[in-house]
């Protein structure tokens, strides 16, 4: 289901909050409550002014690109409602110069006719400048076919902020009403769209939406008002797989009914790249969408001139993105802008909070470095202490290691409750790191010290966090423990390996205070090793009574800590590092 809260004051007072907010942020800015429109303070009237607008919720769109180099005015609706024209011929009124304006809207219907409106009844009372406004609708959606959009065209998406980019740059070098119009129209004719979305969005104060994608579900072709998409797929594909069907929708040329754009496939169609985030993707996301995206158009032998990433046309927090490519002229084409000319404005500074830092140069694939060595490729030398059973061993280390994959879930269960989520995946990625190391004979229970020395390194390489690093110091410090207990020992005894693990133990508290009962992986460790000298498996059930006993510790340290002690009492849910422990030591 969708996200359904939200934090404001009151949805009838939410855009307004939002954008006394942006002014804070933009001093450039002025903002006319009654009419939500936000312009420049103090604007060059002898420039030509570009007025944008629509519904809001698509934040920065389209306010946050009003500022130097970009857009005069921005005039907000409601949320994914239009504004009415009497808020539009304000902004008119606002912006008005000697210049002319440029008015750019996405393709719907209500932002055609209000704005459309306002800009005939500026013409018919002030007949002497009917020729000094401007109107253009940008329509840049490849998800719905000709046939099927007919005469409303396509809808409007994140493509029309490359031509408010463009537009205002050419604007801001003091070029005509003429010029500007003419190649705002050429470049909002050349861009196409397609958006996907893990799951709809909710707007703040209306109810539920009746319906959802399922877990399993994403959809193709969605709007940025929550319209449906043209197909779901399922299960949710590899960027691998996504990406080169969303760039089918783009690029094709074969399918009649999406052939918006003049590819010709002969390896010098010239693109511009952007990947827009819908609202509700991390950028750690996004980022491999980029790469994903890049990577797939230079197989197709697209060459990618630049790459814009990041949040410039939302719908609300929509887990989502999509791609919109600008198809740039070839120098045959007479009649068209040059391209040098078009990345020149793309490249321009803009002083908004909406438009992204980008490169204003092509992007360039990182030079490979050297592979990195295996976490045991650089052994320890030969220690001559082996286990005195090196299969058993071996054999005890594949139980320790295919009990943590299997008690994953049950951990990872815990720690959403007690800390951050992850503390199951990351035993499990060291479990797997040490089954890779003992299948590559890496580890093999002939030599203790290098074989110790091996599982720190998994653990610092493979698991990472605080996790990791305790695991890595505590072997660490007792591959150093055998060593130095061995005395000319060639097999490790019981004996020894009590000593190596209270070194270790003492080793690992001079970087953690943590000290039992603090409910964290200690509290077991600490129990088995201050028990071993009185056998092993007495030492085992005193560290599985310790981590069971976390269910009832106050945290003094680790992830708990942050957590409300509330939360812990009515849960009774045991610390999951502590659990890792005990999973470990009881099936050794």
């Amino acid at each position: 289901m969708a996200l359904q809260k939200h934090l404001m004051n009151d949805p009838d007072t939410l855009v307004v909050d939002s954008l006394v907010g942006l002014c804070s942020v933009n001093n450039q800015l002025a903002f006319d409550p009654s009419s939500k429109v936000v312009y420049k303070s103090k604007l060059d009237r002898s420039k030509v002014a570009l007025i944008c607008g629509g519904g809001s919720g698509h934040e920065p769109s389209h306010a946050g690109f009003v500022g130097e180099g970009m857009l005069s005015a921005a005039v907000c609706g409601s949320v994914f409602a239009s504004p009415n024209s009497s808020q539009v011929r304000r902004g008119i009124d606002l912006v008005e110069n000697d210049a002319g304006t440029l008015i750019l809207v996405k393709n719907y219907t209500g932002d055609v006719l209000n704005f459309g409106l306002a800009a005939e009844q500026y013409a018919a009372e002030h007949a002497g400048k009917s020729d000094k406004v401007k109107f253009i609708v940008v329509g840049d959606d490849v998800a719905v076919g000709k046939i099927q959009g007919g005469m409303v065209g396509r809808r409007g998406l994140a493509g029309v902020v490359l031509v408010y980019k463009i537009a205002g740059a050419l604007a801001a070098q003091g070029a005509s009403l003429d010029e500007v119009y003419s190649v705002a129209q050429w470049v909002a004719g050349r861009i196409g769209t397609i958006g996907v979305g893990l799951e709809h969005c909710h707007v703040p104060g209306t109810a539920p939406p009746a319906s959802s994608l399922l877990p399993t579900e994403i959809e193709i072709g969605l709007g940025i008002h929550n319209e449906s998409g043209n197909k779901r797929l399922s299960p949710v594909p590899p960027l691998s797989e996504l990406i080169p069907l969303l760039l089918d929708y783009i690029t094709s040329t074969a399918d009649a009914e999406r052939a918006f754009l003049p590819f010709k496939g002969d390896g010098k169609d010239e693109v511009v790249l952007l990947v827009n985030n819908l609202g509700g993707m991390s950028e750690l996301e996004v980022g491999g969408v980029v790469r994903a995206a890049r990577e797939e158009l230079g197989k197709r032998q697209i060459v990618v001139s630049r790459v814009l990433s990041g949040t410039f046309m939302t719908s609300l927090n929509m887990p989502g993105f999509s791609l919109s490519l600008v198809l740039l002229p070839r120098a045959e084409d007479a009649a068209a802008p040059k391209a040098s000319v078009l990345l020149s404005l793309l490249d321009a500074p803009a002083q908004t909070p909406g438009w992204k830092w980008t490169a204003a140069a092509p992007p360039v694939t990182p030079t490979p470095l050297a592979p990195a060595s295996s976490a045991s490729a650089k052994k320890a030398a030969a220690s001559g202490i082996g286990a005195a059973q090196p299969a058993d061993f071996l054999a005890a280390l594949q139980r320790a290691c295919a009990a943590l994959v299997a008690a994953e879930p049950e951990i990872t269960r815990m720690d959403t409750i007690t800390g951050d989520g992850d503390c199951g995946l990351t035993l499990k990625a060291g479990a797997q790191g040490v089954e890779k190391e003992i299948a590559a004979r890496n580890i093999t229970g002939t030599d203790l010290v290098a074989d110790v020395v091996a599982i720190a390194k998994v653990a610092e390489t493979h698991m990472g966090g605080t996790s990791g690093a305790l695991y890595s110091i505590f072997f660490s410090a007792l591959a150093q423990g055998i060593q130095a207990s061995a005395a000319g020992q060639s097999t490790a005894t019981p004996e020894l390996w009590g000593a190596a693990l209270a070194a270790a133990l003492t080793k690992l508290y001079t970087y953690t205070r943590a000290r039992a009962p603090s409910r964290t992986l200690v509290d077991p460790l600490a129990a088995f090793v201050q028990a071993y000298p009185q056998g092993f498996a007495g030492a085992v059930k005193a560290a599985a009574a310790a981590a069971e006993h976390t269910k009832d510790v106050d945290a003094k340290a680790g992830r708990s800590a942050y957590v409300d002690t509330a939360v812990l009492s009515r849960e009774k849910v045991a610390d999951p590092g502590a659990w890792g422990v005990k999973t470990i030591l009881e099936v050794l």
